[in-house]
């Protein structure tokens, strides 16, 4: 278990730290349990209903022996235990969660077994095993209390029918688990005036609940259980103990020590020895609850899907009648987390009157026992967005949205399956295993007729949702709780006069021959358990194979690393996921998030300082041994499912230690006790002598040895108290808490539970919330800002998409856990989204009654550009109607999350939350007064977090919802106002982004602004703009084309500046514009200074058009600013080539934008290129490559190639190929249109560097070009050559709006 090693070290090597007795307490008589009373005030405040009323009076429409009564701790020793403080609250609370039950003769009264745990402050643990049985009430008082308290009912409620009576205060019944939540109709009282469910105390016997508790610092379950069990045997059966029950207790107490680590050990029981063992140093810690019981009760599939859950640290509320079954489902995902530790709020068992800390907004494990007959919509559960809901008895969990899979899990889940089945085990799960080895108890002979029996077996076996801890010794009736089936055979088998045997430990000589059998069904579970576990701990030892490469050691000391953890970046995040298969990421960048794979690296680094943490000590140990075994780097991110190698040594080291025993402990003897005290006295627990139980033997050589770890610990509690002196007391507060919420929430405190204490545990809610969402901010942008934040000194360079996912995912979860804390009733599963649509209904009410249009609500925002798009508006519920119509999202959480997505692209998420929020009244009407939304300083401090997420652009909804139809707004912006008036063609217009095109849309004739829906394009990239040049006026001169996202307001510009049209410029009727997104207007100047400049620019020259425009300008870039500017954009090129695939963003700018290779190489052409005008005719590039390619075809028709080396004539072909093929393509692109096309083609395919030479050694390039030109510098060329040879390595792909009809 993995709190279990800290909670051993912590201690003594005593195997049980006190041995408590619970039940009632005659002294003070029948108390209603105050408990159960707060429990009714929360819910009431939950309801809305009078809280002071539900609180006062008992309640008297339940029939008395199914009301609650107060327990209270009998008994305790020893008294306290120094490392190990008694919690008489938590105990008593937890051996009996639902307090005092009480019988009368006619009811089943079977003992029942169940755990719990404790978690101190500092996260170590301690356990606690319950024997809980029920002894005749001997009290006058109590007996005529019960008697009074019958009238009173009958009084008050003439008419009601006891056996039908429905509980009100529903999860407050007597504990007996699972039996008295029958369903009244399997009446499960039978025979005699009792029938009725009365109470006579002429006529019937009163029984009440006893709980005898070991608590013990490891969890050894079943020698507890099985020291408990003989315990209660004692005391029922005909003759006495060998010993007085004191010796037995003390012997246990004081004298049997724990088992040394890789040893075993045996004790002594009342009747049997007891044998518990303890794996070794290298082996996996231990756990002792039955692990084939949670997968049957589950099944792998499932089982798999809440480790998943539980590994992401989501919350988890585990449901079930039965208080074993809750702590064995969460013992057991716990222990299988090896080598992590979980790390928030763990409570396997909920007591009723803890309700409310299910409203805790923090990742929580519990367990919430159920009642007969509740379905889970019955539950109110505050906050279900991130919710895990596992329904242990119906064998079903209901996971939350958008989780990712474990890595391999096929594999996994088969891997699995064959371990259960070499046991017998189901893989599928919905049935606990019958144990095969060994039957349970038989009753006394001749007490239940043959036939009956198995018949009930029979049904156990038919009915698979039942049972209890199979595999384990329990009676047959145990492995039938709950089961109607029976209950009306036993009830039949009374009526008829048919006795039915206790089948408890009385069974004497019976109980004896099990004992071997009982051995050997737990050598069975011990070793299914081990391998069961060894599956899971080596898939984490494939997985982190190489963790510590990552790990980044960055502080000279522990005081100066303790000072400045939080500030710390203490693993390398990027590189360690780039390192991983793809397959892996999805699961793998949402777990190195996790608290609990922080507080695993902060082991690891504090390992330089200090003694290994046990449980890293074991996982380092077993990565080196796999390092010695097999050399990984070659198959390093390989996918490749490795099986676990070492089940057959883990289940054989189990074996030995339990068929040969290292050590037995000291035997029970007599005490030296005072005559006459203690006597037996058949069926009832006697009163033990405290003087002899209270302190043990003083000479015993291991009663106060302390660890390594106790000291370790000591340690640095010591230096955080020192630090708490500190100036900024509040800072370091926190940094005490460990980087987590802070260890006070690991646990709730179980004792003074006033409206006062869960108030103040709201407001560590509330601060926690708040530095969780500073945190959260913080890492967000300094991931995103990337290379200036490395340079600043933080953190890693590059992110990835995945991580970026990742971490808004995250941020959507903490929202949804802010929204839901402190709500006054819960409204489906996104409390977000439902705020929202009260808010959304509100607003156009109000908008109604003012008879004004919504569109008032939205503040306008300036134009992006003031270049002709009309500005768009800023609105919270325009943009909820975006979400709301959009079809592919069918749930609430989903829609949520859409909209926190929109609004974090859109830069408006702490603008519309801020809106949101403004409505005080609504708030007031949804929240309670403690809630994080009513405390105004944290609620401004949480906005301003957000508000800084303004800084970093986001495409986190455009790059998710790939598949929507997004209305698109676009205009076209011409150089001379009436350019577009006057011309008679007919224009068309395409546009293209990293998602798909729209198709080619003609543009009405004299207008220059449309709308068109399309499938979600991405980001843009391109439009292709052109017409049919009909007409007289077929010219036109173009400035730019904007285009804008009307969901996401993303505003693109595509700069042209050139004219279309025949005989004008370059002859072009269609031009390829490239795309680049606009900055937010002036309006949002503030987020200005920290802005990431936009992706891919440089800055560079600009863009050169023409010859004419460039003489024009009188700009001409030196020969060294053009060598300079290819190599920039071949390095873009490559740059990109090196990011995640999700992240490169478009090819195409780097091709054919600004500072891409295609203006580069043009600038390079256009060198010393005589441009002499021709009879006043613009000579253009493409026109010096035509007539090069037509000299190579008539040189080759005349032979001259034939001596040519073969290589070349090949080359010189494609390059005639190549550009016949863009000459005779049927789209009208221009001069500079097919030069641009025919280097894109010529990089894509990799003949750039092998047409260079052929243009250079052509004879026409002395007529074409001066002597100074750079095409005629032969190093020059070379070296040119050198660069382009370098995107030879790269797969180069075209956009389709590129390369269209082109036939090769």
């Amino acid at each position: 278990m993995s709190g279990s090693t800290t909670g051993s070290g912590a201690a003594p090597c005593r195997f049980a730290h006190y041995f408590v007795i619970c039940g009632i307490d005659t002294e003070t008589g029948l108390e209603p349990d105050e408990l159960a009373a707060l429990y009714q005030w929360l819910e009431a405040d939950r309801h809305g209903t009078d809280p002071e009323a539900a609180a006062t009076g008992e309640n008297l429409e339940q029939s008395p022996l199914k009301r609650t009564f107060k327990s209270k701790v009998l008994a305790h020793y020893p008294e306290n235990v120094e490392w190990n403080p008694f919690d008489q609250d938590a105990v008593n609370m937890l051996c009996m969660p639902k307090g005092l039950s009480f019988r009368t003769q006619a009811d089943l009264r079977e003992p029942q077994f169940h755990s719990f745990i404790i978690t101190r402050e500092d996260g170590s643990r301690t356990y606690g095993f319950v024997h809980t049985f029920y002894e005749e009430v001997t009290s006058p008082q109590i007996c005529s209390a019960m008697q009074t308290l019958y009238q009173m009912h009958n009084a008050e409620n003439p008419s009601s029918n006891p056996s039908s009576s429905s509980s009100s205060s529903s999860s407050m019944d007597s504990l007996a688990s699972s039996m008295d939540e029958a369903d009244s109709s399997s009446s499960q009282r039978v025979g005699g005036g009792a029938g009725m469910g009365g109470y006579d105390a002429s006529r019937d016997t009163l029984y009440v609940s006893k709980a005898l508790c070991l608590i013990t610092p490891m969890p050894f379950m079943h020698a507890c259980r099985h020291f408990l069990a003989q315990l209660h045997r004692a005391v029922t059966s005909a003759s006495p103990p060998p010993l007085p029950l004191e010796s037995y207790i003390h012997n246990v107490l004081y004298e049997v020590p724990l088992p040394p680590p890789g040893r075993s050990l045996k004790f002594h029981g009342v009747y049997e020895p007891i044998v518990c063992q303890r794996p070794g140093p290298g082996e996996l810690p231990l756990a002792d609850f039955p692990l084939g019981v949670a997968f049957s009760l589950l099944g792998v599939e499932n089982l798999v899907q809440l480790f998943t859950c539980t590994m992401l640290e989501m919350q988890i509320l585990l449901y079930s009648q039965d208080y074993q079954r809750l702590m064995t489902v969460a013992e057991g995902i716990t222990t299988l987390l090896f080598p992590f530790q979980w790390q928030h709020v763990y409570v396997p068992i909920l007591p009723a009157s803890l309700r409310h800390f299910l409203d805790a907004p923090v990742p929580y494990l519990m367990g919430l026992q159920s009642k007969e007959g509740t379905d889970r919509s019955k539950l109110e559960l505050p906050q279900e967005a991130n919710l895990c809901f596992v329904d242990i008895d119906n064998h079903c969990i209901d996971l939350p949205e958008d989780f990712p899979q474990f890595p391999n899990k096929p594999d996994f889940i088969k891997e699995l399956s064959e371990v259960l089945q070499s046991y017998g085990l189901s893989p599928q799960g919905g049935a606990p295993p019958v144990p095969t080895t060994s039957t349970t108890s038989s009753p006394s002979p001749g007490s239940v007729s043959k036939g009956l029996r198995s018949l009930a077996l029979s049904e156990l076996e038919d009915d698979g949702r039942n049972g209890n801890l199979g595999g384990e010794e329990r009676a047959v009736l145990e492995l039938l709780q709950g089961n109607a089936t029976l209950e009306r055979l036993r009830a039949l088998a009374k009526r008829t006069g048919v006795e039915v045997g206790r089948m408890d430990g009385s069974a004497g000589g019976a109980q004896q021959q099990a004992g071997g059998r009982t051995a050997a069904e737990e050598l069975r579970n011990a070793k299914l358990n081990v391998q069961l576990r060894e599956v899971f701990a080596s898939r984490f030892t494939t997985m982190f194979a190489d963790y510590e490469a990552f790990v980044i050691q960055s502080a000279p000391d522990l005081e100066s690393w303790l000072t400045n953890r939080e500030q710390m970046h203490n693993f390398d995040k990027a590189s360690f996921l780039s390192d991983q298969p793809e397959p892996y990421l999805p699961f793998l960048s949402h777990f190195i998030e996790t608290q609990m794979f922080a507080t695993f690296i902060d082991n690891k680094i504090m390992s330089q300082w200090e003694d290994k943490e046990p449980l890293l000590r074991v996982f380092d140990g077993r990565i080196d041994k796999a390092r010695l075994y097999n050399v990984r780097a070659p198959s390093l991110r390989s996918s490749n499912y490795q099986r676990c190698t070492v089940l057959k040594e883990s289940a054989q080291a189990i074996e030995q230690r339990l068929m040969k025993i290292d050590h037995t402990a000291i035997h029970p003897h007599l005490l030296d006790m005072k005559i006459g005290q203690g006597k037996y006295e058949h069926g009832f627990f006697p009163k033990l002598q405290a003087d002899v139980l209270a302190t043990g033997p003083t000479n015993n050589k291991w009663s106060n040895r302390t660890t390594t770890a106790q000291r370790r610990k000591d340690r640095y509690r010591h230096h955080t108290e020192h630090l708490t002196l500190d100036n900024d007391v509040k800072e370091q507060k926190y940094m005490q808490e460990a980087r987590s919420l802070g260890k006070s929430l690991r646990q709730p405190k179980l004792s003074d539970l006033s409206p006062a204490v869960i108030a103040q545990t709201n407001w560590k809610f509330v601060e926690g919330l708040l530095k969780e969402c500073r945190m959260k901010t913080k890492r967000m942008l300094v991931e995103k800002m990337g290379r200036e934040a490395v340079e600043l000194g933080h953190g890693e360079a590059n992110i990835t998409g995945l991580e970026e996912n990742t971490l808004i995912a995250s941020l959507c979860d903490l929202l949804e856990r802010i929204w839901s804390h402190g709500l006054q009733v819960k409204q489906g599963k996104s409390a977000l989204w439902s705020h929202l649509l009260h808010y959304q209904a509100r607003e156009e009410k109000l908008a109604e009654q003012q008879a004004l249009s919504p569109v008032s609500n939205g503040e306008r925002r300036k134009s992006e550009s003031s270049l002709g798009l009309p500005s768009i508006r800023v609105s919270l519920l325009q943009d909820m109607r975006h979400i709301q119509s959009m079809g592919e999202i069918k749930t609430e959480v989903g829609r949520a999350r859409a909209w926190i997505r929109l609004s974090l692209e859109k830069k408006l998420l702490s603008q519309h939350l801020k809106q949101l929020l403004s409505r005080q009244a609504l708030a007031k009407k949804l929240y309670k007064r403690y809630a994080f939304l009513r405390c105004e300083e944290e609620k401004e401090q949480f906005l301003f977090h957000l508000l800084s997420l303004n800084a970093v652009d986001y495409f986190c909804f455009t790059s998710v919802f790939t598949t929507i139809m997004i209305p698109y707004r676009a205009v076209i912006l011409p150089i001379k106002k009436l350019s577009n008036a006057m011309t008679t063609s007919n224009p068309w217009v395409c546009v293209s982004g990293e998602l798909g095109d729209s198709g080619i849309m003609q543009i009405p004739k004299n207008v220059l602004e449309m709308t068109f829906d399309c499938q979600n394009l991405g980001k843009l990239t391109t439009v292709q703009l052109g017409h049919d040049n009909s007409g007289l006026l077929a010219k036109w001169l173009v400035d730019c084309v904007m285009v804008r996202n009307e969901i996401t307001g993303h505003t693109y510009k595509f700069p042209c500046g050139r004219w279309l049209g025949k005989g004008v410029d370059d002859g072009s009727l269609e031009r390829v514009l490239i795309g680049e997104l606009l900055a937010p207007s002036a309006e949002e100047d503030y987020g200005r200074g920290c802005r990431t400049p936009p992706a891919q620019r440089s800055p560079s020259q600009t863009r050169r058009i023409s010859i004419i425009s460039l003489t024009a300008r009188g700009y001409k870039p030196t020969s060294a600013q053009i060598q300079e500017a290819i190599g920039e954009a071949v390095n873009n090129i490559i740059k990109h080539f090196h990011k995640p695939e999700k992240e490169r963003g478009s090819l195409t700018i780097l091709l054919c934008g600004e500072c891409g290779l295609v203006g580069a190489l043009e600038q390079f052409f256009h060198h010393g290129f005589k441009s002499a005008r021709l009879f006043q005719k613009t000579v253009f590039v493409w026109d010096f490559v035509e007539k090069a390619v037509a000299f190579m075809e008539s040189a080759d028709q005349m032979g001259d190639l034939q001596e040519t080396a073969e290589p070349m004539g090949m080359t010189c072909h494609s390059l005639c190929r190549y550009v016949n093929a863009i000459n005779s393509t049927t789209r009208n692109i221009g001069k500079d249109g097919k030069f641009q096309l025919l280097v894109c083609l010529g990089a894509r395919d990799r003949l750039l560097p092998q047409w260079l030479p052929l243009l250079v050694e052509c004879p026409l390039i002395q007529r074409m070009y001066e002597d100074s030109a750079l095409l005629r510098e032969r190093t020059t060329v070379n070296a040119l050559i050198s660069v382009l040879e370098t995107l030879h390595d790269f797969p180069i792909t075209l956009e389709a709006s590129l390369v269209k009809g082109i036939d090769l």
